[in-house]
């Protein structure tokens, strides 16, 4: 009767019938009062949310002091009760790392000879069966397999237990120790991987010492070394797109060709991350489309919005990302409102909004709703970004640094909070803590140093000029870095830092189109160091590379990608944040500057050229166009003196003046008033993104959600050559 009733109850219980399993599993242990038979309907009662009964029946019975399954049974009841510290009470502040296992020492499993199942296995340390079992020499081998792997889960229960504590050094800990213990137990390894908790190098070298030797497939263990090859597969599409580009795309492909999963969600969200973080908006969009159609419900109509619902959470913030960069605009108000309508308690429906309303420059109603997605889920890192930006976008530099600082306690991991913060800093003209920020945001995505390392950052104020290994790490915090250097007329290290930028995102297949700016800053550091032909080499590449002067890219597919992934066309038919704006402001100061640096070289003809180019682009005219007009005007002068003779003697620019009613500026004090007012119109129009970057962001990639989100930083790079006045704009030194 006993086994009749417990295989009612099981069947019960996995058809989702608890009622019945309820009843059943009630009738089965008063007749065998059996510990086991208690832990299963305490089980039924934890599926059916019943948590107050299931704590009752395991505290009457005494089995939390008797089992690790029951123990943790028990706390799992509390934290789904939200009481973390009756939690920790019950699983205690210490992990059993006697149990780690590592890679070299691979333990053997522990096999039963007296062909008992695993479910009566579960309270195996309560029933003294040790004589039927193998004896091992090892003490981590002579525990039970099941008793091991709820010592894990109880690993990962502390870990969410001291994040509640916001104690995120020990719930990193126990994260890692849960992995370790036993390497199945994935959402430990899925909390560390989403939270940014471990930096990229931390990530690969956490990867490589994990036991995948360790994993056995009980009914064929012939293929137990396939199954831990695969598993590290898995795990290792899960790092950050920042720490091995290689062994990343290396894991995809084994994936995709030799286990057949090209077309599986997980693996595809892997490859548009990493599409986002190479600044290849428009494909990485194609790819998480695809999820999202392929992931409709078949019971409904093709292109109906239900398509949009019931997929992975992590998919839609990349999703709204690649949105707002291609300008889709029409599409994110049609999946704000279809998530409104539909997952309304779920954090990302707040994120949706809050994207839609700042990719129409409502920047206030934008805030609130990244604040309510925040609230909702604490440990969102596109929420807690896109919060911080709202503040940026508007100036308040105060608030987004203490909303940054959130992020970066928040997301240990991530370099993008540090690097925010340093962009922040040089705004205020803070160039002594823009650069420990930035210089710590290129430690950590470099993997110079953990997140977890309390050590002084040593400033790369000089990098060595001699030595041609290249610097790794995101190329945005090399481009910062050798915004500083420029300031601080530090020019042989910027133009290092710059041409390493350039470099390192050629390595990562970012588009070309996106690293305009960093590649026009080189230019004028050039310029500035009288290496004319150089520069103009540089802005020749600029105009090169934006297709001749305007500012659209066409990709191998067609598809056209504004700069910097702002650009007027998108899948939705809108115009992005800033718009035609922020397009004609680069190329116009890109012709500009060019015009600049022909008139240094005794090429008037060719500078007038330029120039009238500039003005065209900036939509002025001789007497109108700001900076370019008025050079426009003086280089006619100069080539009316010159006349059809030869090319003179290269003149120096940088003793050119310009009549001002303040007195004679000098030029980059011209070209930076210029650039603030058409950054203005710029503002005006539209405002900064926001979202992860895994990330990841995280969410997670994320080099775009900085350059968007920083009005200031645009206007240093795009616009003008960098050094800081009052406004934060980048000028040139008065001395030239």
């Amino acid at each position: 009767m006993e086994k009749y009733l417990r295989s009612w109850r099981q069947n019960a219980l996995a058809r989702g019938q608890h009622d019945a399993a309820v009843f059943v599993g009630d009738k089965v242990l008063a007749l065998t009062d059996s510990d086991d038979d208690a832990y299963w309907l305490a089980r039924v009662h934890f599926e059916n949310n019943n948590y107050t009964r299931a704590l009752a029946l395991l505290s009457r019975s005494g089995l939390i002091a008797k089992s690790p399954a029951c123990r943790y049974l028990a706390a799992y009841c509390h934290v789904k009760q939200h009481r973390y510290e009756q939690a920790l009470s019950i699983l205690g502040e210490h992990n059993p790392t006697h149990l780690v296992s590592s890679t070299g020492n691979s333990r053997r499993k522990l096999q039963h000879v007296n062909g008992h199942s695993s479910r009566n296995a579960m309270l195996g340390a309560s029933k003294g069966s040790h004589k039927d079992r193998i004896e091992r020499s090892e003490e981590r081998e002579q525990e039970d397999v099941q008793n091991v792997r709820h010592e894990a889960s109880m690993c990962y229960l502390r870990g969410l237990c001291f994040a509640k504590r916001n104690a995120f050094d020990r719930a990193r800990d126990c994260y890692k120790d849960a992995v370790r213990i036993h390497v199945q137990c994935y959402e430990a390894f899925h909390e560390l991987m989403k939270n940014s908790l471990m930096s990229p190098s931390e990530e690969l070298e956490f990867i490589n010492s994990l036991d995948f030797d360790s994993i056995t497939v009980p009914d064929d263990p012939s293929t137990s070394q396939e199954a831990a090859q695969f598993t590290r597969l898995l795990y290792t599409t899960r790092l950050s797109k920042y720490s091995s580009p290689a062994a990343l795309l290396d894991a995809t492909e084994q994936l995709s060709s030799h286990y057949r999963l090209a077309d599986n969600p997980d693996l595809l969200l892997s490859r548009a991350e990493m599409l986002y973080t190479q600044c290849r908006f428009h494909e990485a969009l194609t790819i998480t489309k695809s999820i999202l159609d392929t992931q409709s419900s078949t019971s409904e109509p093709s292109g109906t919005s239900a398509g949009h619902l019931g997929h992975n959470p992590t998919l839609y913030p990349l999703h709204l990302a690649c949105l707002y960069e291609t300008a889709s605009i029409n599409e994110l108000f049609l999946l704000s409102h279809t998530l409104a309508d539909n997952a309304p308690h779920e954090p990302y429906t707040y994120l949706a909004i809050g994207i839609y309303y700042l990719s129409i420059s409502k920047v206030a109603d934008a805030r609130r709703f990244f604040s309510k997605a925040s609230l909702m889920d604490p440990h969102s890192a596109p929420a807690w970004i896109g919060f911080a930006h709202t503040f940026a976008a508007e100036g308040e530099h105060d608030q987004a640094i203490a909303a940054y600082s959130t992020a970066a306690r928040l997301f240990q991991g991530s370099h993008l909070p540090q690097l925010f913060l340093g962009m922040q800093y040089l705004a205020l003209n803070n160039m002594s803590l823009a650069h420990e920020y930035l210089s710590a945001a290129h430690a950590m995505s470099s993997g110079s140093i953990k997140p977890s390392d309390s050590i002084d950052i040593p400033l790369l104020a000089n990098p060595d000029l001699n030595s041609n290994a290249p610097l790794s790490g995101d190329p945005l915090v090399l481009n910062e870095l050798g915004v500083i250097l420029y300031h601080q007329s530090h020019l042989p290290g910027a133009v290092k830092l710059f041409q390493q930028s350039l470099i390192q995102a050629a390595a990562l297949s970012c588009s070309p189109t996106a690293w305009l700016a960093t590649r026009a800053n080189l230019a004028h550091t050039f310029r500035r160091l009288g290496r004319l032909e150089d520069a103009l080499a540089e802005f020749d590449e600029c105009l090169r590379v934006s297709s001749g002067g305007s500012s659209m890219a066409l990709h191998g597919d067609g598809s056209f990608v504004g700069l910097l992934g702002l650009g007027p066309t998108g899948s939705g038919g809108g115009v992005g944040a800033a718009g035609g704006y922020e397009d004609r402001n680069l190329v116009g100061s890109v012709y500009t500057s060019r015009g600049l640096v022909l008139l240094g070289l005794g090429r008037a003809k060719d500078a007038v050229v330029s120039l009238h180019e500039a003005v065209r682009v900036l939509g002025g005219d001789a007497s109108g166009g700001g900076i370019a007009g008025t050079l426009l005007g003086r280089a006619v002068e100069i080539w009316s003196q010159d006349g059809d003779e030869s090319p003179k003697a290269a003149r120096d620019t940088r003793d050119i003046v310009l009549p001002d009613e303040d007195g004679a500026p000098d030029i980059d004090q011209a070209l930076d008033r210029d650039a603030d007012m058409m950054l203005g119109r710029v503002l005006k129009k539209g405002g900064a993104t926001s979202t992860q970057r895994k990330g990841k962001g995280v969410a997670t990639s994320q080099q775009q959600y900085a350059e968007s989100a920083d009005p200031d930083w645009m206007s240093r790079v795009l616009s003008s050559p960098p050094n800081a006045d009052s406004s934060g704009m980048m000028g040139m030194s008065d001395d030239e």
